[in-house]
């Protein structure tokens, strides 16, 4: 179905960079005769809404749930914005990374940012939501953001409504919209089933990671009382050691911010920033945090529990945060970096952890004197290089798969990107395809694909921003 789309029969030039041509029919006109800003105030007792870039407008709930992330809403909710339904909804600044969409909510946003209605009320929301969450219109809104620093920018009403927006007949929107949703309905299905697969691949892999470090390589290994109840028992010729005894904190901080920002990914490690994030923030804004180099051990104390503790292969910056870790005994790191995502070490790590919030959410953190107290079981550094290396052979394969897995996704996300960009712009005609298309069953919504929301970036710098 979507491979027989065509271009529509006829075109004209937008004036406009970011949309080129657009089909003959369409009408293409500055913001402020389609949108009217709205500021409406005083509902205070209306559910928070957030504005993100992965998902667009949701209940703000929905993003702090399972979540480091916490309301930083003020107690005074007086100036915050009213948002009803078919509202457009943006954080100014981060219109630039598409924290901008539709809503379906009725609620308050933050009173930074901007609401704006729609003046014709045969216009489709949904339309609008899909063309402004675009990487063209992205650069658009680059391109009308003003501020001292890319972290500064701002797209102020007043600009917004300059932009001119590609507006098809609104039985065309409709159409658009339907298709939309049942093409990124299929593609979120075959998401889904492919993290499936993933996440059973991460669990087999998570059976060969415990039994490497806490047995060995050898099956016939004689065990022997850890005597700390949650080791159990340990191979004999181990010894238990607490982490103070292996890990000292340092903390450098950088003075010009001119050094690499770096990134914990849940799956990936520390890893730069830029691989994972479209614009890295600029050198001014990273004054003060920490220097991180090959050989230290890096912990997101808020998300310890959830495996976010890794060795550093790189030189660079990470949050202020995080805690960085000297080894101050004969370790291998990388293998240290395995004990510790272990599921039983995580476990523990959950329990050491002090704060508000229960099991895996809240504002848990795993301080210095309780990681220090935990202790481990720790074979000589032989044995972990051997451990290490073996290990590793037997979790080729199923990388293989994963890393493979993984591309299919990226390689699914670009084609929808794409998609969405082509109809909504109309470079692709739906007119025909869209009415003959099934009454979707399924809310989008339960299988939305987050963009790795589950892989947060914990420098503040992610902007899945709540209001």
């Amino acid at each position: 179905m979507i491979a027989d789309l065509k271009s529509y029969p006829e075109y004209r030039e937008s004036g406009q960079s970011w949309l080129g041509e657009v089909p003959a029919h369409w009408d293409v006109l500055p913001n402020r005769a389609i949108f009217s800003e709205v500021k409406d105030r005083n509902h205070a007792d209306e559910q928070m809404l957030s504005v993100t870039i992965n998902r667009g407008v949701i209940r703000q709930k929905a993003l702090l749930e399972n979540s480091s992330k916490k309301d930083s809403s003020n107690k005074d909710k007086s100036a915050y914005k009213l948002v009803c339904p078919r509202d457009i909804a943006y954080n100014k600044m981060r219109a630039w990374q598409c924290a901008i969409g539709a809503s379906d909510l009725r609620g308050i946003i933050s009173p930074a940012y901007v609401v704006m209605r729609l003046r014709n009320d045969n216009h489709n929301h949904q339309y609008f939501h899909h063309l402004y969450r675009t990487p063209q219109f992205g650069k658009e809104a680059e391109r009308w953001s003003y501020g001292i620093t890319s972290d500064m920018w701002s797209l102020r009403p007043e600009h917004f409504k300059i932009i001119n927006t590609p507006l098809p007949p609104p039985n065309e929107q409709a159409a658009i919209v339907r298709f939309l949703n049942h093409a990124t309905l299929r593609i979120e299905k075959a998401i889904r089933a492919k993290r499936k697969v993933i996440a059973l691949l991460n669990e087999q892999k998570q059976v060969i990671i415990h039994r490497a470090v806490t047995r060995g390589l050898d099956p016939n290994v004689k065990l022997k009382p850890s005597g700390i109840p949650w080791l159990g028992d340990i191979p004999e010729h181990w010894e238990v050691i607490r982490i103070k005894y292996l890990l000292r904190e340092v903390d450098i901080r950088s003075t010009t911010g001119a050094e690499t920002l770096l990134s914990m990914r849940m799956h990936h490690g520390l890893v730069p920033f830029a691989e994972h994030f479209n614009r890295p923030p600029q050198a001014a804004t990273l004054v003060g945090f920490k220097v991180v180099r090959p050989g230290q051990f890096v912990v997101n104390r808020m998300q310890a529990g959830n495996g976010v503790i890794f060795p550093s292969h790189l030189t660079g910056l990470v949050s202020p945060d995080y805690a960085v870790f000297n080894p101050i005994a004969e370790v291998n790191i990388d293998y240290l970096g395995e004990l510790f995502r272990s599921r039983t070490v995580r476990v523990k790590f959950r329990a050491e952890s002090k704060g508000l919030g229960t099991g895996t959410s809240g504002f848990l953190r795993l301080y210095n004197d309780r990681l220090g107290a935990i202790h481990i079981a720790l074979p000589s550094r032989k044995e972990q290089d051997d451990i290490l290396v073996g290990m590793n052979n037997q979790l080729a394969d199923l990388n293989a798969v994963i890393n493979r897995t993984e591309r299919e996704i990226d390689l699914l996300r670009e084609y929808r990107t794409r998609l969405i960009a082509d109809v909504v712009t109309g470079k692709l005609d739906v007119r025909q395809a869209a009415p003959i298309l099934p009454d979707e069953l399924e809310d989008l919504a339960t299988l939305q694909d987050c963009g790795e929301t589950v892989e947060l970036d914990d420098n503040g710098l992610d902007a899945e921003d709540e209001s």
